[in-house]
């Protein structure tokens, strides 16, 4: 197969003939040369297969794989194990990189061998009025550039987007590719590797357009809902507070509603025990809420 490749593509794709011809493009027309294209074909039935057919006569450097099984998870573990690149990226079949993609995420690799993981800033490709909380979203993760910024934010929400990413692949063995369950995958993955002290940064550069079709998966599967990232960072929180915070410390939470209450069950399932809430209601002081008691901002105690 001659020698390994700098960069090895992901693609997953399942009934994307709409959109694929431009994402692959996209990857074609990148000024890194040296890479293959992993396009994982995940069980299409639309005209997908056969676009892929004539594009692979085009392209030498573009590989078609099937998976087992059905499913995004099934189908990014195929890709990665068929990688060969020392360098892993993640595209998508509904999105298309900046031609400077590859080779800045390569560079920023090059320049920081503690980095173990690079992403970069996105251009929102959606309707920002009909969509305006995610395109929030998109401004709030391209502001998380440095280390520090991706790590602390790691459990307000995803700090990055997944199809933006670019990592070294040996974490894959180190640490584990992804998981399938009842959470976001790609979401697990960046937990699970900051938790093991994976450093993570961003080309603090758009650099692929994300799109956000009505389709998308974290629109339609229950995976991707608010309750199951709240299940999944509940769970790393919890870890990281237990490995962080002095046994003796008391943990109070700010906000005594309904929904903060259900976070901290999930808290409490893995070991946190929380002494009160604080809330800025007075008519909430002095009261229990769901077993711990209700202060008043400045019932707080020092230090």
């Amino acid at each position: 197969m001659g020698a390994p490749p700098r960069v090895s593509v992901v693609l997953p794709v399942r009934n994307g003939a709409a959109t694929l011809v431009r994402a692959i493009e996209s990857v074609r027309a990148q000024t890194c040369r040296d890479w293959e294209l992993l396009v994982i074909n995940d069980h299409s039935t639309d005209a997908t297969s056969a676009l892929l057919a004539e594009l692979g006569r085009e392209e030498a450097r573009l590989q078609v794989l099937v998976p087992p099984s059905p499913g995004l998870v099934p189908a990014l573990n195929v890709g990665l194990a068929a990688a060969r690149g020392e360098l892993v990226a993640r595209m998508d079949a509904d999105d298309t990189a900046h031609p400077e993609r590859l080779a800045a995420q390569c560079a920023l690799l090059d320049a920081e061998p503690g980095l173990g993981l690079v992403g970069c800033q996105v251009d929102f490709g959606g309707d920002r009025n009909a969509q305006a909380g995610y395109a929030l979203h998109v401004a709030w993760l391209n502001a998380l550039t440095p280390p520090e910024a991706i790590a602390l934010n790691r459990f307000v929400e995803s700090p990055l987007a997944h199809p933006s990413v670019m990592f070294r692949r040996e974490l894959v063995a180190r640490h584990g590719g992804y998981r399938d369950g009842n959470f976001p995958e790609d979401s697990e993955l960046w937990l699970r590797w900051l938790e093991a002290g994976v450093r993570m940064a961003k080309v603090p550069r758009v650099l692929l357009r994300w799109h956000d079709p009505p389709a998308r998966l974290s629109r339609t599967d229950p995976r991707y809902d608010v309750e199951a990232f709240y299940r999944l960072k509940a769970e790393y929180l919890a870890r990281w507070l237990q490995a962080h915070v002095p046994t003796e410390r008391q943990f109070l939470v700010w906000g005594a509603g309904r929904t903060t209450r259900k976070r901290v069950k999930l808290l409490e399932a893995h070991g946190i025990t929380v002494t009160a809430y604080v809330d800025i209601d007075p008519n909430k002081h002095g009261r229990s809420r769901a077993g711990h008691f209700v202060l008043a901002p400045e019932q707080v105690p020092p230090g």
